[in-house]
């Protein structure tokens, strides 16, 4: 898939494998943290987040989730 712009991001390139598992990518631009931001759900239900502000989110699809915040974010 080519780049197109969307808003405040591009998308990158997108996609789904032979097995059925999609992927995305996107680019924020400078400003952004994580200006090379993806996502991928699988076809277990498993998710991946990797965002542009820096923080990352997990699913395993079985009800088990992983946040790991912006490492610029102080944690309390």
């Amino acid at each position: 898939m080519p780049s197109s712009k969307q808003g405040s991001y591009e998308y990158k390139s997108s996609g789904t494998n032979s097995q059925g598992n999609h992927y995305c990518s996107r680019d924020y631009g400078p400003s952004a943290p994580n200006p090379n931001s993806y996502h991928y759900s699988n076809k277990d239900g498993s998710y991946y987040y990797s965002n542009p502000n820096g923080s990352t989110y997990h699913n395993d699809g079985k009800g088990a989730a992983t946040y790991n915040p912006p490492s610029n974010s102080s944690k309390k």
